[in-house]
């Protein structure tokens, strides 16, 4: 008799049941290797399919978490780095401008305890004035002797009031050196010779063209500059 018969099951000759038996032996065979089979390619399937969106979520993560990057964080520690992060987002600024701002008013030392020059008292990262310091609650001494990271709280305190007002890399600037520029188009006269000689004077260094009149853009310009040094390699400091 031939396979497919026993197969079948018709096959009977010399013993029927004997036949029938060793049919469904084989149906069982061929239907476990089957189910088997089936059963390992989806159980394949399941771990390629776990595999992949881990995969896709690290690529996801990585593509929307870039490195960060500092104007100037090559000068300053680790911790003055976090809290100046900090201080950003609570502001809603760009880091590297409060940074460039700093590194301005203390002559690129970022020390807390650099002075005036031309003797007006004021001190530290922001060049805190006796009056602004006392106002904030303290004194430009006690501001003298505290750490960088330290300062930076108050640097937090002075820029507060100025929340949500602050858009530019000017407007930051502004906000240390004239308030009431805040907000004004670049082109925006600070002082001029003819209304205001005596702030003119004391800030004639500004007047980049010399037309007797200083703009924002003009009081900002060495920000500006310095915020395009602090982005150079040697002072750039990038997230590993």
């Amino acid at each position: 008799p031939r396979v497919s018969e026993y197969l079948a099951g018709r096959h009977v000759g010399g013993s029927g049941r004997a036949g029938a038996a060793l049919a469904r032996q084989c149906r069982l065979r061929c239907e476990d290797r089957i189910v088997m089979k089936d059963f390992l390619m989806k159980l394949i399937g399941l771990f390629v399919a776990s595999r992949a969106p881990t995969k896709n979520k690290q690529a996801l993560e990585i593509k929307l978490t870039p490195k960060r990057s500092l104007a100037w964080g090559n000068r300053v520690s680790a911790a003055f780095r976090d809290k100046v992060f900090l201080i950003c987002t609570i502001l809603g600024i760009d880091p590297d401008y409060l940074m460039a701002c700093i590194a301005w008013e203390s002559n690129e030392t970022f020390s807390p305890k650099v002075k005036n020059m031309a003797g007006s008292g004021a001190t530290g990262l922001i060049q805190f004035m006796p009056k602004t310091a006392i106002g904030l609650g303290t004194t430009v001494d006690k501001l003298a002797a505290m750490s960088p990271e330290e300062q930076l709280d108050w640097v937090l305190a002075y820029f507060k009031p100025y929340r949500s007002k602050l858009h530019t890399l000017s407007d930051l600037y502004l906000a240390i050196l004239w308030p009431a520029g805040i907000g004004k188009p670049e082109s925006f006269v600070l002082w001029s010779k003819g209304t205001s000689p005596t702030t003119y004077r004391q800030n004639a260094g500004l007047d980049a063209n010399a037309d007797h009149d200083i703009t924002k853009a003009e009081a900002a310009a060495k920000v500006q500059a310095k915020l395009v040094r602090g982005r150079q390699a040697q002072f750039l400091w990038v997230e590993e």
